[in-house]
């Protein structure tokens, strides 16, 4: 028996059954680490249709990480965008820091979460440097830990660009 989360579905979590894991075709009765693995479970078929269970987790009850609905980031922006031109000139177009309200999507895992920036600032480090932080409050709840690497992107001419990275420093949890 394990816990399913289903973000995108009122933002709760579902219990089912382990039924059966394949990987290649063949029957496994554990599952370790790296690699793609086919899970059986009694969900109902029309949630999973679509890959709409793409990036979510699967484990025993009490063994996977909280479950945020906004979270903390600290991070980096790159200096200009790669492979988009901008206005004739040859190197692409700089990155502007991140502003309030404005939408992002966010890369956690295999997971892709949209989300809207409610606060950013820049705060100093113990070793003197200044480090950018912003507040997400995110479209899909997530399940994840605190110090994950995340990727950042932004829609710039109607696609969504790789804009930069960083690392989830806290949030808030939703309750189970």
């Amino acid at each position: 028996s394990g816990k399913l989360i289903y973000p995108w579905y009122q933002r709760r979590v579902r219990e089912s059954r382990v039924l059966t894991m394949y990987t290649e075709g063949n029957d496994l009765q554990f599952a370790v680490p790296g690699g793609l693995i086919g899970v059986g479970t009694k969900i109902e078929p029309t949630l999973c249709i679509a890959d709409r269970l793409v990036g979510q987790v699967i484990g025993s009850e009490g063994s996977l990480p909280p479950i945020y609905y906004q979270i903390e980031i600290q991070y980096y922006l790159m200096r200009r965008l790669l492979g988009v031109r901008s206005e004739g000139k040859a190197k692409g177009a700089k990155i502007t820091d991140l502003s309030k309200n404005e939408v992002l999507l966010v890369n956690i895992g295999s997971l892709s979460a949209g989300g809207r920036v409610t606060a950013t600032k820049d705060m100093k480090s113990r070793s003197g440097e200044i480090e950018k932080r912003a507040k997400i409050v995110l479209n899909n709840a997530v399940c994840t830990e605190v110090k994950e690497k995340i990727a950042i992107s932004r829609k710039i001419n109607k696609h969504w660009r790789l804009i930069g990275w960083g690392e989830i420093k806290g949030g808030m949890k939703m309750a189970i």
